[in-house]
Parts: structure tokens; C-alpha cells; sequence
């Protein structure tokens, strides 16, 4: 027998290929409304999967070498990432909006009392609550104390829906289309996550989510 380091051509599943177009369309439709799109790692058992040899790391994490160089709203590049593979898409922050990544705690009161200012919120099965709002301003001091609130700005991303998580895929509580792709005052969204956490049970909050600066590429 002839050893060879070839690696052997797997049929694409019709999920995966599903998961692949869904996965593009949204990717482009969020760079046709000039918000800058990269590929993220795409999940493969428990683990994701960037097509780096070697990588390490298990968790979702980008597809390219540097993001903050890669990510674009060009629809060619885009569509030429998720021709071979279901990538996540990764959204990134900081320069069109920042993210207020909170627990359902916080957002779902946030939104239920006050729906029309809550502009585009996606939610993850584990629970996490991402409002994406103007960028520039930073965490009022009563969300910055909570360890389970994270500020998204410079150097950071988020997995936009429908990217899909080890606990299940990414989705929209509060479509960008339902609000016009307009995004809200950051003072106006914290005003209303610090009133759910005045409202909030006492309890013991989950350690701070990786900082923007490790969440960066």
C-alpha cells in the first residue's frame, strides 16, 4: 500500500451545504447594510473547526489571521469565504456599533418593557443577550461593576445569528430589519438594562466573558 499525505475528499452533508447558504446569505446581507463581515470557525463535534493545522483552540474563534484586516463589506470576498465551508460570521465591533452583552436577566426585561428602543438584539442558546447600539460610549458605572455585563468596542466581535454555537445557533430577538437597520443611543440601552438590574434578583453572577482585548483576532 502507498502511504500519502493527502487528505481524502468528504462529501459535504445536505446540512452542512444548507448551513453554508444560510450562513452566506446572512453574512452578505449584513455587508450590503455596511456592516463588516469575517469567517469564524465553524463547528465540527464540540469543537471548532478555523482550517488552521494546529490551532488550539476549541471555542468559536475568527478564520483569519487578523480580523480587524480581513473583515469587509465587499460582497465578492464575502461570498468567496462561504463557498467550501459553513463558517460562523462574525460581526465586528467598534467602529459601525459596540455590543452590551448581557444575561437574559438584564435583556429580556430590557426588551419586553421597551421593545421600540431596543434596536437589534441577538441572543444565543447559552443564554446571552447582545444589543447592538451606536459605538463611542462607554459602560455606565452600575453595568461595569456586574461581572456577567460585557462592553464589545475596539478589537472585539461577536457571532452574528445564524451562527451556530456548541449550545445551539445564534439568533435574533429583535431582527435589524424590524427596526430599520437603524441603531439605538448606547445611553438610552444602558438606561434600560441598569433599570432590569435594579429589578433583578440578588444573586451570584456568572464570572465577565472574555475582555475585547482577548476576544480580538
Amino acid at each position: 500500500m502507498q502511504w500519502t499525505n493527502r487528505q481524502p475528499f468528504v462529501r459535504p452533508s445536505l446540512l452542512d451545504r444548507l448551513d453554508r447558504v444560510r450562513l452566506r446569505r446572512a453574512a452578505l446581507a449584513y455587508a450590503e447594510h455596511g456592516w463588516a463581515v469575517a469567517p469564524g470557525s465553524y463547528l465540527t463535534g464540540r469543537r471548532f473547526d478555523c482550517g488552521r493545522p494546529g490551532c488550539p483552540i476549541t471555542g468559536c474563534h475568527p478564520a483569519v489571521d487578523s480580523l480587524a484586516e480581513s473583515a469587509t463589506v465587499d460582497p465578492t470576498r464575502v461570498a468567496g469565504w462561504w463557498r467550501r465551508r459553513p463558517h460562523n460570521v462574525l460581526l465586528t465591533t467598534g467602529d459601525t456599533f459596540d455590543v452590551l452583552e448581557v444575561p437574559a436577566m438584564l435583556g429580556r426585561p430590557a426588551v419586553d418593557r421597551h421593545a421600540g428602543d431596543a434596536g437589534p438584539v441577538a441572543v444565543t442558546a447559552a443564554g446571552r443577550w447582545m444589543f447592538l447600539v451606536r459605538p463611542g460610549s462607554p459602560l455606565r458605572s452600575e453595568l461595569d461593576l456586574r461581572m456577567d455585563v460585557v462592553h464589545h468596542a475596539q478589537n472585539s466581535w461577536i457571532p452574528a445569528p445564524p451562527s451556530r454555537m456548541v449550545e445551539g445557533p445564534v439568533r435574533w430577538e429583535v431582527p435589524p430589519s424590524a427596526v430599520d437597520w437603524i441603531l439605538p443611543d448606547p445611553e438610552r440601552v444602558q438606561e434600560m438594562l441598569a433599570e432590569s438590574a435594579t429589578r433583578a434578583p440578588r444573586r451570584p453572577v456568572i464570572p465577565r466573558q472574555l475582555s475585547s482585548l482577548r476576544r480580538a483576532a
